[in-house]
């Protein structure tokens, strides 16, 4: 099979292609895909380059290792997401030391949390938008970005994280709470 034959298969033909005659050729083409998305989530998480540089090499030897156990229960890109966010959360948590950055502290607050839309978020400026990011916890700048920045589905977000969809969404809401107090603290003229 040609490389130009090779770069126009889908995601899950290179999988069963590589699962079968283990041409590294099939892996290659997903790597070429996917590295540059792995490395940006990465590095947006992980803040330094070597870290994220190591992080997305271990990423994709685990991608390659359990390649065999894609269920294609979801899209191949969802899959790679899961593994990428979750293996920059433990070494978040192994950095930090402080336990489940997805953690359910935020369960006992009552659901009254005022709904904040969208559109405040998203009419942020960004360089306050940054900011705002840096000053929430790992694990809500995580769902934030899994929503907003990757474009990614409640169901998926769900599957990724395993959390039921209804936990999910009020995750998403009370990350978007503790991201407006954080933005009213800091940009009070607005």
């Amino acid at each position: 099979m040609e490389t130009e034959e090779i770069s126009k298969e889908q995601d899950i033909d290179l999988i069963r292609r590589y699962l079968v005659t283990k041409d590294a050729r099939h892996f290659t083409e997903l790597y070429r895909r996917y590295s540059g998305k792995v490395y940006g989530k990465c590095i947006s998480l992980l803040k330094e380059e070597h870290l994220a540089r190591d992080a997305a090499q271990d990423i994709f030897m685990k991608i390659f290792l359990n390649l065999g156990q894609f269920a294609e229960q979801a899209k191949f890109s969802t899959w790679v997401y899961s593994i990428t966010y979750n293996y920059c959360i433990d070494i978040i948590r192994k950095k930090k030391k402080t336990g489940d950055i997805f953690s359910d502290d935020m369960e006992r607050l009552p659901d009254t949390i005022d709904e904040v839309h969208d559109e405040a978020l998203l009419t942020m400026r960004s360089d306050r938008l940054r900011v705002v990011l840096e000053q929430i916890p790992i694990g809500d700048k995580a769902i934030l970005l899994m929503k907003y920045q990757d474009d990614l589905q409640i169901k998926e977000i769900a599957t990724m994280l395993d959390k039921t969809e209804s936990a999910i969404k009020m995750k998403i809401k009370r990350a978007k709470h503790k991201a407006q107090m954080v933005h009213n603290e800091l940009f009070p003229d607005e």
